[in-house]
């Protein structure tokens, strides 16, 4: 080859990676362009429940409406413009913070306010899930990303996992994600190890000073754990998956004779300090119906955090569950 051959040729190879065909010269170059273009652009792509979003790598204005990241959101230092505070539990700095614009409750929110804070990130759901088209066309310019879980046609583990995933991915705290599923996988492994399935379990919900039937598998907090874990139900009627759980008279839990009861207190999250509120041991303990029932006689009653009906986040259920499994490794020492 004469040195003038040399020469076209290098200039021929020069060219054709200026004009496209970079990625036929240099793998490596290819992942560094890619990686530079999302740079560039400043947004990373996220697949929550309705598909591919498009968000800020590094957002500057953000609203949360999800009861249940909450907590991930202020331990990860993430500052909020908009949120609606009155439905947060006590304890979380945003709550009392008058620099974030209060969308208020859910049954009469105040979306205006979404216009107000020009957020370039919302994150949506639970409680304002119905709500995500609405706020999707008074800030067209955010990114909007659905962080609701359907524990009716999913299992519950598999969507707080979701959840929390993509929550991290949004927000590039993806190891602190990973660490919170981590800690909620163990705490279901050290309940299954620890729970023997000949032990029935009923799960019921205290609202209004009264005591709920809450149906394995469907509704709120309680049942979607029966199959999580592989609970035996100690009674099977059909549930309306009501936050309040079902009309079941005690006499017929006291007849389905539970070896273990699962308590979730509504009111503790939300009426504590009303006048009138009976704490659910209060409830349980005191009702004649149930006195003779193997879970209560043996004192195998556990109780979901007392904030848990408004926080029900992947924290609250890893509380909930290492405290299952104490009470199970406690009973089998």
């Amino acid at each position: 080859m004469t040195s003038m051959t040399r020469r076209q040729l290098g200039l021929f190879t020069l060219a054709a990676c200026s004009t496209g065909a970079l990625a036929s010269c240099s793998g490596d170059s290819t992942k560094q362009d890619a990686r530079s273009s999302s740079d560039a652009s400043g947004t990373r792509t996220v697949t929550d429940a309705r598909g591919k979003v498009d968000v800020p790598v590094s957002p500057k204005r953000i609203g949360a409406t999800d009861n249940r990241i909450f907590r991930s959101l202020e331990a990860w230092g993430v500052d909020l413009v908009v949120a609606p505070r009155q439905l947060m539990p006590k304890g979380i700095s945003y709550k009392d913070d008058e620099n974030i614009l209060n969308s208020g409750s859910h049954r009469e929110p105040d979306l205006e306010q979404f216009v107000a804070a020009d957020p370039d990130l919302v994150l949506n759901g639970q409680r304002y899930a119905q709500y995500y088209e609405d706020i999707k066309a008074l800030v067209p310019n955010a990114a909007i990303v659905d962080t609701d879980i359907d524990t009716e046609k999913k299992p519950l583990d598999d969507e707080l996992k979701r959840q929390i995933t993509l929550l991290g991915a949004t927000l590039g705290h993806e190891t602190e994600a990973q660490k919170l599923i981590e800690a909620f996988e163990a705490a279901i492994e050290r309940v299954k190890t620890a729970y023997s399935t000949d032990n029935t379990v009923m799960g019921v919900i205290t609202s209004g000073g009264t005591i709920n039937y809450a149906a394995p598998k469907t509704g709120r907090a309680v049942g979607p754990l029966f199959p999580v874990l592989g609970l035996t139900p100690a009674l099977e009627v059909e549930g309306t998956g009501d936050h309040k759980g079902d009309d079941v008279s005690l006499e017929a839990i006291a007849s389905a004779n539970p070896d273990w009861i699962i308590v979730m207190d509504r009111d503790a999250a939300i009426a504590a300090d009303e006048e009138g509120y009976k704490p659910a041991a209060e409830l349980i303990e005191n009702a004649e119906a149930l006195a003779h029932v193997t879970a209560i006689t043996e004192g195998h009653v556990v109780y979901m955090p007392s904030n848990f009906y408004i926080t029900e986040d992947i924290q609250a259920y890893t509380e909930f569950l290492e405290t299952f499994a104490d009470a199970l490794e406690s009973k089998k020492s």
